[in-house]
């Protein structure tokens, strides 16, 4: 199997693993209790790998604190998105939108310049996951405020990967980079929680810290190998293949949220592997 074959396969597998966690918050009464406990877990986890690798280099730790800032900005929008829409409009929206900021910003700031075919590819790919929040027409009335708190998770979530991909890349430490950015972005989040929900929280952590951890194992443990892949690949092609999630996310919508998988969904399907394989083929 070659090197590029590898990674693509295992960025499926953590999309699979995004879209789950995705489904842990949006299913979870207390989204803000189940998000910021999941975030502590990712801290716990990587706790043990900052001991034993490098500390990343002086020129990474800048990309680490606006990480943080627009990881902040990310978790924000996207909890108001789930608190007033539906997994199936909030979801493809934001994810939709990333790639294509990301290539935007790659080109601007890594010159990753894409060729015409694979802007297609991204195209393609942003149009068909995009789609799958329009089955029901264009957001309006009691949808229109969960489409505009999605498209602003989007710009957040293209912030914080153009961040993480310039940063992890002047580290000279990709596992340090990691561990501490996880380790980090959880302080700002918790401090938030507690002071907002303290004996909700602690309750939540009681009740469900199995499930939290479950949840920080597939966010973290997800993210940090993106974080890793684009060290060794653009920023693009890691981005466009990790926002496959949005397919798993529709599904797991359907199964356990009681949402409609229909023929748009299946379309939107084809067109995100055709993009993906415009992207990554050409």
């Amino acid at each position: 199997m070659s090197f590029g074959l590898g990674l693509a396969l295992v960025m499926l597998a953590t999309a699979a693993m995004h879209a789950a966690w995705n489904l842990f918050v949006k299913g979870d009464t207390d989204k803000l209790s189940a998000l910021t406990a999941m975030m502590a877990g990712g801290g716990i986890l990587f706790a043990p790998v900052a001991i034993f690798v490098a500390a990343p280099a002086p020129a990474s730790w800048p990309f680490i604190a606006l990480s943080i800032t627009t990881h902040v900005g990310y978790y924000v929008f996207l909890l108001a998105a789930y608190r007033h829409g539906e997994l199936s409009l909030v979801y493809p929206i934001a994810r939709g939108c990333a790639p294509l900021l990301v290539a935007i910003g790659g080109a601007i700031l890594a010159g990753e310049l894409l060729n015409f075919w694979q802007s297609a590819g991204v195209a393609l790919l942003s149009g068909g996951i995009a789609s799958l929040a329009l089955e029901r027409g264009w957001p309006r009335g009691k949808d229109g405020h969960p489409a505009l708190f999605a498209l602003a998770t989007a710009v957040f979530i293209a912030g914080y990967s153009l961040t993480d991909g310039l940063g992890v890349r002047r580290s000279e430490s990709p596992l340090g980079y990691i561990a501490w950015l996880f380790m980090l972005e959880v302080l700002p989040m918790l401090g938030v929680c507690v002071f907002l929900r303290r004996r909700a929280f602690f309750d939540y952590l009681r009740r469900r810290w199995r499930l939290a951890l479950a949840g920080a194992a597939l966010s973290s443990g997800g993210y940090g190998i993106a974080i890793w892949a684009m060290s060794v690949a653009t920023m693009t092609s890691i981005v466009s293949l990790r926002e496959t999630s949005v397919l798993f996310g529709a599904a797991f919508g359907a199964l356990f949220l009681g949402e409609r998988f229909g023929w748009r969904r299946v379309v939107a399907a084809v067109a995100v592997v055709g993009g993906n394989l415009l992207l990554h083929l050409t």
